[in-house]
């Protein structure tokens, strides 16, 4: 019995030892600063994306996060699987043998974060002065184009008249965007209070699902409201549909156009309002410029691709299924040709035609831009290169070109032809299988769970 007694008392200690050196602790702005580049420290933003890619929180003059510091939101710790977590954090940058600080806004949140990887056995220091910091002159890092994607907080104060950041407009239209009639949009039954559908056959047309001519667009556009002048916000269930969309407008022509990061899941989840009600646009008179402004970012067909290639070494990126890209499969129903074309590069994407998995966080909303890159550099992708990302039809080819837009890179394209137009004549060259045998490269972005599909392609 007095062993017993002693054992559990030995026990005790020794958890009691454990929780004192998982204590999560504070740390100041000045140790902070002390160790902002201190390899063994790792700073943790635990905000939402619109945060840290460069909104300003709520009271600060200045947006975007503390320099160097890696994304961790803590919404996403409902939607990583036990199993799962450590590999996901080490596949952030967060290890145990590393100091790691997270900051919040929202101190709640900061708790819950700190308190699930402190139990964990993390080492784990807070921040929670980060708007003071903000307002001082400290480093804060953000993406030049950090505008083109919104959250749901925002979009709701322009609704109510508001003028949040980067909004000068009071010309707003909204926008639910997936495939199809009003009387097949299923994603529509419910929407954002004043939304409207989107059908995305308003700017493609088959069999290639290329952009349809720019005389078909701009009747599609002005039947529908849409000017170069009015802000758009685009949503969809599928992300692919309302960006596939948003590069269509920009295209166009209009002048401000915006994507709904995390969709109506997001917007719901911010406890903000929906309708069932069925929303008709008012036409306008006119577009009001020619379409299309921006020709340069489309590369249309294999013709288009093959002389940027010999003009300015063009790398043609493919964003299709590691399946897809080894020939495999086709990807859909309606491509009868495997293959990819010639020398292209996989730019990672997601489990099939119908989602880009590697691209998203683990509560649906985009991944992190600076991820991304450092998953392109080990496939020699870089800023200053020459891309034109594609898939099978385009839907999937408009994620990784929003983002390359939100970093400000110059000279990114999508080949609207993709490989349904590539398979379509043998006179241009294909490639089968993975080149140099490589194995299919890690995305670091496992939380175990399946990627939630929708409508994105017509199968």
């Amino acid at each position: 019995m007095k062993k017993n007694k002693v054992a559990l008392l030995l026990g005790g200690l020794a958890l009691l030892t454990a929780c004192e050196q998982n204590k999560v602790t504070e740390i100041s702005t000045e140790e902070l600063l002390k160790n902002i580049d201190n390899p063994t420290y790792l700073i943790v933003d635990t905000r939402h994306d619109s945060l840290y890619n460069g909104f300003k929180d709520q009271n600060a003059t200045k947006g975007g996060h503390i320099k160097g510091a890696i994304q961790f939101t803590t919404a996403w710790l409902d939607y990583i699987a036990d199993d799962k977590f450590e590999s996901f954090a080490k596949d952030k940058g967060i290890s145990k043998d590393k100091t790691i600080v997270f900051y919040d806004s929202n101190l709640d949140d900061l708790q819950r974060i700190s308190t699930e990887f402190s139990a964990k056995g993390y080492k784990v220091k807070v921040f929670k002065d980060f708007i003071n910091y903000a307002n001082a002159d400290y480093p804060l890092e953000s993406f030049p184009n950090y505008q083109l994607s919104v959250s749901p907080q925002w979009l709701n104060a322009v609704i109510h008249g508001e003028k949040p950041e980067t909004y000068t407009n009071d010309k707003l239209m909204i926008f639910e965007v997936s495939w199809g009639d009003l009387e097949k949009a299923k994603s529509y039954t419910q929407h954002i209070v004043g939304a409207y559908h989107f059908n995305t056959d308003w700017i493609e047309n088959d069999p290639v699902w290329n952009l349809s001519t720019p005389k078909v667009i701009e009747q599609n556009l002005i039947k529908n409201g849409i000017a170069k002048d009015k802000t758009i916000v685009l949503y969809s269930e599928n992300q692919l549909a309302a960006l596939r969309v948003l590069w269509a407008l920009k295209w166009a022509g209009v002048e401000d156009v915006r994507f709904l990061n995390g969709g109506l899941t997001g917007w719901v989840d911010a406890n903000l309002p929906t309708e069932t009600q069925v929303n008709i646009p008012t036409p306008v008179a006119s577009f009001g410029t020619t379409i299309p402004q921006h020709p340069e970012i489309n590369l249309s067909m294999p013709d288009d691709v093959i002389k940027a290639q010999k003009e300015n070494g063009l790398k043609l990126i493919s964003n299709r299924s590691w399946d897809e890209y080894t020939g495999k499969i086709s990807g859909y129903d309606y491509i009868p040709g495997k293959g990819e074309p010639y020398g292209a590069i996989w730019g990672f994407a997601g489990t099939d035609s119908s989602n880009l998995a590697d691209y998203y966080d683990p509560d649906h909303t985009l991944r992190n831009p600076l991820e991304i890159i450092e998953l392109w550099k080990q496939q020699g992708i870089n800023k200053d290169d020459h891309l034109a990302f594609y898939c099978g039809t385009g839907w999937r080819a408009s994620v990784p070109w929003f983002m390359t837009n939100m970093m400000g890179w110059k000279n990114t394209y999508v080949y609207d032809g993709g490989w349904n137009a590539w398979q379509m004549d043998s006179k241009y060259p294909v490639q089968k299988g993975a080149p140099n045998n490589m194995s299919k490269p890690d995305a670091h972005n496992d939380f175990g769970k399946i990627q939630k599909k929708g409508n994105s392609c017509k199968s």
